[in-house]
């Protein structure tokens, strides 16, 4: 037992070498000059530690204005998908309506669907709209149940809560509403937590969708700055990968901050149906 242990940790000490390498390499190579980081055999540090790298990127392109309008966009996304996701999970897992099971079937279905083929009728309906060039296509879609995942992630969190918790609040006299959020809410809180971070990741490193919907350079967001740094220094790797590192440091510091609730919703998501 004790030798089986042992090669397990071995096996996740291995694992988690594997997934911190490529974050070093990219640490490291921000700090170093361009031929510096191609030099055979590789260095594993560099001689002189340029933290003017990171300087030099917030000069050469406005960093600040990318990142203003990916919070901008971040924060009525998150909000839009917690609030309605939720809603949606708690309204098929607690109440009737006709067809329930028929609508939720339809909602699992658009998973199926790749994002390339709703992508051309999607860009003609906020082009008639004439919302091209405006934030609206990357926000206004969240309001709206919040993706099918979310929605069945949510789902299965309210099924595993007791339904004896729902009548008792109706026998004294509670509404769906009070007992959606007074009640249901703070049991679930690992689930919007899970649901908060995967939207974050998903908002914060985005990219194919403001290159569709944003023409105006004012209105990029980091991925799109990061696009056109590239663009503009193919040469200077080691500001491309400063300003890698800016944009990955934030989604670390996120997950390490909910880590105790972003495991915990994993797990009880797995044993919930």
């Amino acid at each position: 037992m004790k030798l089986g242990r042992i090669f397990a940790m071995i096996l996740l000490v291995l694992f988690a070498l594997l997934a911190v390498v490529p974050f070093f390499w990219l640490i490291r190579s921000s700090l170093m000059r361009t031929d510096e980081m191609f030099l055979f055999p590789p260095k594993l540090l560099p001689d002189q530690w340029l933290w003017q790298n990171y300087a030099d990127v917030f000069s050469i392109i406005p960093f600040g204005r990318y990142l203003k309008n990916t919070v901008f966009i971040l924060i009525p996304v998150m909000a839009g998908v917690v609030v309605t996701s939720s809603m949606c999970g708690y309204s098929f897992a607690r109440l009737r309506f006709p067809f329930k099971n028929v609508w939720f079937a339809l909602i699992l279905s658009t998973m199926m669907l790749p994002s390339a083929v709703t992508l051309i009728p999607t860009f003609i309906l906020w082009s008639e709209l004439k919302a091209i060039n405006t934030f609206w296509p990357l926000t206004l879609p969240a309001w709206f149940g919040g993706g099918a995942f979310n929605i069945f992630l949510m789902r299965q969190f309210f099924m595993g809560i007791p339904k004896e918790l729902d009548e008792s609040a109706l026998i004294d006299g509670a509404g769906f509403t009070q007992i959606y959020v007074k009640i249901m809410l703070p049991l679930v809180k690992p689930a919007l937590i899970v649901i908060s971070f995967f939207t974050f990741m998903s908002v914060w490193n985005d990219f194919f969708g403001p290159l569709i919907f944003l023409n105006e350079e004012s209105k990029f967001t980091l991925a799109l700055g990061l696009l056109q740094l590239q663009g503009l220094y193919s040469t200077d790797w080691n500001l491309v990968m400063a300003a890698s590192a800016i944009m990955v440091v934030p989604a670390i510091v996120v997950f390490f901050v909910g880590q105790n609730y972003f495991i915990e919703g994993i797990s009880l998501t797995g044993i919930k149906g």
